[in-house]
């Protein structure tokens, strides 16, 4: 970890290996869900128990490669502007709890679909509507870390763009993907038919963003000769 290159290249491999995982654990539970149909999501989500298990634990295993990426993430910019870095490790680490927590709300769904003796105070169909609306509350939840999620790219961004050891065009990708979370998650909130086609726009610039800066991490590194440099000026 002493050497610059060395610690973006780690970056970026942890960055873009969590890629997978948050796909399968954010992204695949929706693939169960059939709107307005809480007995057939239900009965989906039985018939995939395991793997959708896993889901969860995949979804709790992205926050936890999250805590050891900003900490690297840390390391290697802090040269540029400390306090910035801060900020991109404060805003990170608010979104992790959040995130974790709000996966108590799909694994409720087990629990109501579980056949337990003191769920007989509700009617089967009961239970679904149950399971449902925890599906719906898990929904929301990602809405409000996905703030944060924001949040947390647009130090990232600022540092990528003022750094000088990495190309400017990656801070501004950044700085792009940030707001659209942001815009993202506060119009959904607001109302769950905020911009689709908008926002289709917006995510597909967003995916360029998060993809295109671990990918030059990994592939590129850093300009080791800026980024001592930087590191002298700020010691």
């Amino acid at each position: 970890m002493n050497s610059p290159k060395k610690t973006a290249r780690i970056a970026g491999f942890l960055y873009l290996i969590m890629v997978p995982f948050a796909v399968f654990g954010i992204m695949w539970g929706t693939t169960l869900i059939v709107p307005g149909d809480a007995a057939a999501t239900v009965k989906n989500i039985m018939a995939s128990a395991t793997l959708y298990r896993l889901s969860i634990l995949s979804a709790l295993a992205v926050q936890i490669g999250h805590l050891l990426l900003v900490l690297i993430l840390y390391k290697l910019l802090k040269p540029v502007n400390k306090n910035m870095a801060l900020l991109m490790v404060i805003f990170l680490l608010v979104s992790i709890p959040i995130t974790m927590l709000n996966e108590l709300n799909r694994f409720a769904v087990l629990l109501v679909s579980s056949g337990a003796d003191y769920l007989t105070v509700f009617t089967a169909g009961q239970q679904q509507a149950l399971g449902l609306l925890f599906l719906n509350l898990q929904g929301r939840g990602i809405f409000i870390t996905q703030i944060f999620w924001g949040l947390w790219l647009l130090p990232m961004g600022y540092l990528a763009f003022k750094s000088g050891f990495l190309p400017t065009f990656l801070g501004v990708l950044l700085l792009i993907a940030g707001i659209g979370y942001v815009i993202d998650s506060v119009g959904r909130l607001l109302s769950p038919n905020f911009g689709v086609t908008i926002m289709a726009t917006i995510t597909a610039i967003m995916l360029w963003g998060e993809l295109a800066f671990p990918l030059w991490l990994l592939i590129k590194g850093v300009n080791v000769e800026q980024w001592e440099k930087r590191a002298l000026e700020s010691a």
